[in-house]
């Protein structure tokens, strides 16, 4: 979810003065003209070195020491009041991914393996010791007293695992492709603090593609032509989609491998392995006729789009293309330990294709370039098949399991024969704003899957669509890789909610343990996501959901989310300053409202059915009440304003042209998805839905109220209601460039209050 941040100007020149010198020259330097053939691999630059810290070999052993610093500048940028009372140790003999946190008043020690783990250990002082949350979002900073308080005794953790994954492949599309190095840093550190130490970087990801290719028969212009906008970059990647909200330019793919190569260099900096995007064969169209020896494979149809074709792996053409794919994206972001790929993701077509000796040569591409580097593939639906984890080594493969939590009766080492893997979720789908996780499944099964005598469980794999929701539940899934001891959810809960405002209250206790109850107690079976709201749906009276591919009922009684809001209310108002406890009250209010919505709407199709126009006319009064209150108190939050995402995306462009085409590619997203064949047949339309303020007004409130006068014409006329062409609608929407408000404004408590007030009280609700 987008967070504020500064924001370049739209005409900024990439800042090449403070680059590396490797990244200043493969961004300043274009493809040598007539350096090589098609089909030649990237030429040897004698100018290029490599980013520094970038080329440690890999399973190279731990250095003796290593340097504070960036810890200690996450630190000041965390808790900008407290930092100085802090003191950071570089401990690598203490083992993997330990820390030990000891010290007096205002003199706190942590001493740690590396410098992400040294800010774990001060995440843990802040949960456990100090009563404080950095959540994301949301924090109750402010309250810690000026002089931090004495650990009581020394205590000392060490990682449960050695894999703790964070983000998946479409976070970059869903949770802000146009967002500023700030926030990225923002991210990081927050990912630090709660104990991760492997991260997808995915920005960026097209400038070696871009280069590469170049050198294999494609104009540049080709291949910006080819190369989605950023918000849709991550299904590109996926080899599911190209070109649509497109074309980019040259500079705004040197921009994002400049932002890409400073995440990378920031993740190492603490230690943190940058996990990059590996290469597995994707291509423009017409490779094969423009490279003697190439094999590729059509890959059909997703979702209405096109996929891009699949170069043969095991042709000998590829080998040359990984290897200039990887020497250009070395160039830009430097070495990793670990890179992503999912071959056939969610369909595709092997043709005559060896999917084993395919794998085996994508690893042997990988492991040419960067030996014995690990590969992370995506578990989900039918990946990885036996016919892919058969062609490898699969001591080099980590499996992350992005159904752990969804489905009953699993057992994944017999599932993929012993191959290590990560246990995962996917509690957010599209960046949708509906509060709840399983997280009652996730304690159930990390502990006893750990523990199996053949366990093959090797990680944890934070992995929602987009992040920047559910605190809770990041702040809980990322503790299971800490805890040596089974995590009993109420007593967690509670503690969650007396860090969250920064000293215990019986109020929001009893808020907490109503969520607790409710949207985070749902269960697996088919869904790890709570229900989306009917409010952003496409009208219908039959409406049961607003993604086609999201749940279709209530997860859990709408009552818990009700009752926790009254005692939200409620909360000692020396509390109620902080921008965590500002986050929950609003975000609980909004999905009190969403839940209602779930009851309105078939009293409405109830008067519409028995042709009671008045009965009706009252009841979509209420609707759309609820819909402009519902605008108003997320438009209260930071964190829920179309606003901000618009503004971002129109940041990047140079000129009004490209400011429209960046805004067409977010605003798409959000709405139509893609093409009309993609909203429609692929179902897409409001996959990524949000009750956002701005989204609300001018897209789903309009729906609703086009939707509904032609109901009341049909009511009071007496005949067949007027047909809407929905995506030609949505559609006229994505192409818009109004503006909205990009700061919050309104009173969350008094707004709060109103949507409490515009309710049936917590006992009509269940």
């Amino acid at each position: 979810m987008p967070r504020s941040g500064r924001r370049l100007p739209a005409t900024r020149p990439v800042a090449l003065a403070a680059l590396p010198a490797a990244l200043l020259a493969v961004i300043c330097a274009g493809p040598a003209p007539g350096a090589a053939a098609p089909g030649a691999g990237s030429p040897a630059r004698a100018d290029v070195r490599p980013v520094a810290g970038a080329h440690a070999p890999t399973g190279a052993p731990r250095a003796a020491t290593f340097d504070t610093a960036p810890a200690r500048a996450a630190l000041q940028r965390l808790l900008p009041r407290h930092a100085g009372q802090f003191t950071l140790v570089p401990d690598p003999a203490a083992g993997a991914d330990t820390f030990t946190v000891s010290g007096t008043a205002g003199a706190v020690t942590v001493r740690g393996s590396t410098g992400a783990t040294l800010l774990t250990g001060v995440g843990w002082y802040l949960q456990h010791v100090a009563g404080a949350d950095i959540g994301w979002p949301g924090d109750s900073i402010g309250m810690l007293p000026a002089r931090l308080p004495a650990v009581p005794a020394p205590v000392t953790r060490s990682a449960q695992v050695p894999h703790r994954y964070a983000l998946n492949d479409t976070d970059d599309g869903y949770s802000g492709p146009y967002r500023t190095f700030e926030e990225h840093q923002r991210q990081i550190d927050l990912l630090a603090l709660h104990g991760i130490n492997e991260v997808f970087v995915q920005v960026g990801a097209e400038y070696p593609y871009y280069r590469a290719l170049q050198r294999f028969g494609y104009s540049a212009e080709e291949l910006r032509q080819w190369i989605p906008g950023p918000g849709h970059q991550s299904w590109w990647l996926l080899q599911n989609l190209s070109g649509f909200g497109g074309p980019v330019t040259e500079r705004l793919m040197r921009e994002r491998a400049e932002l890409g190569g400073r995440i990378a260099e920031q993740l190492r900096g603490l230690g943190m392995t940058p996990v990059l995007p590996g290469y597995f064969g994707t291509v423009p169209a017409g490779f094969a006729a423009r490279n003697a020896g190439a094999a590729t494979v059509a890959q059909g149809d997703w979702a209405g789009f096109d996929r891009p074709d699949w170069l043969d792996p095991a042709s000998p053409v590829f080998a040359k293309l990984a290897a200039a794919y990887y020497a250009e994206q070395r160039a830009v972001f430097g070495d990793s330990s670990m890179y992503r790929m999912s071959p056939l993701h969610e369909g595709g077509r092997t043709g005559s294709v060896d999917v084993g000796a395919a794998a085996g040569a994508i690893q042997g591409a990988l492991h040419a370039a960067h030996p014995g580097a690990l590969w992370a593939v995506l578990g989900w639906q039918d990946d990885p098949t036996a016919e892919l984890l058969a062609g490898v080594d699969t001591s080099k493969l980590l499996i992350l399991d992005g159904l752990s939590d969804r489905y009953n009766r699993l057992d994944r080492e017999a599932r993929w024969g012993g191959v290590p893997y990560a246990m995962g979720t996917i509690y957010n789908f599209g960046g949708h704003t509906t509060i709840g996780a399983n997280t009652s499944v996730w304690l159930e099964r990390f502990g006893p899957w750990r523990a199996k005598s053949n366990s093959a469980l090797a990680g944890i794999a934070y992995l929602p669509e987009a992040t920047g929701t559910n605190p809770a539940a990041f702040d809980l899934f990322t503790d299971l890789a800490w805890d040596a001891g089974p995590i009993d959810q109420r007593t967690w809960f509670a503690g969650f909610a007396a860090r969250r405002y920064g000293r215990p209250d019986a109020e929001a206790a009893a808020a907490w343990e109503e969520l607790r109850k409710g949207p985070y107690s749902t269960s697996s079976g088919l869904w790890s996501e709570s229900q989306d709201s009917l409010f952003s749906a496409r009208p219908s009276l039959s409406a049961v959901g607003a993604a086609y591919w999201s749940p279709k009922s209530m997860r859990y009684p709408a009552g818990s989310v009700r009752r926790a809001l009254d005692h939200l209310l409620r909360v000692d108002p020396a509390l109620r300053g902080s921008s965590a406890y500002r986050f929950d009250l609003v975000d609980t209010a909004r999905q009190a409202l969403a839940n209602h919505s779930r009851v309105l709407l078939p009293k409405i199709r109830a008067a519409y059915e028995a042709k009671d126009l008045t009965r009706f006319r009252t009841l979509t009064a209420e609707w759309q009440d609820g819909m402009r209150l519902l605008d108003q108190v997320t438009g209260s939050d930071p964190n829920l304003l179309l606003g901000t995402w618009l503004s971002r995306a129109r940041s990047h462009g140079a000129d009004r042209a490209e400011q429209d085409r960046y805004e067409y590619d977010a605003r798409s997203l959000l709405s139509v998805w893609g093409r009309r064949s993609t909203s429609e047949g692929g179902f897409l339309h409001d996959y990524a839905n949000r009750e956002w303020s701005g989204l609300i007004s001018e897209l789903y409130a309009r729906r609703w109220t086009a939707y509904f006068a032609t109901l009341d014409e049909a009511l009071a006329g007496g005949g067949a209601p007027q047909e809407i062409d929905w995506h030609a609608f949505e559609e006229e929407w994505a192409g818009r460039t109004t503006r909205h408000p990009d700061r919050p404004g309104g009173d969350p408590y008094r707004l709060a209050t109103a949507v409490a007030a515009a309710l049936p009280p917590a006992a009509a609700t269940g």
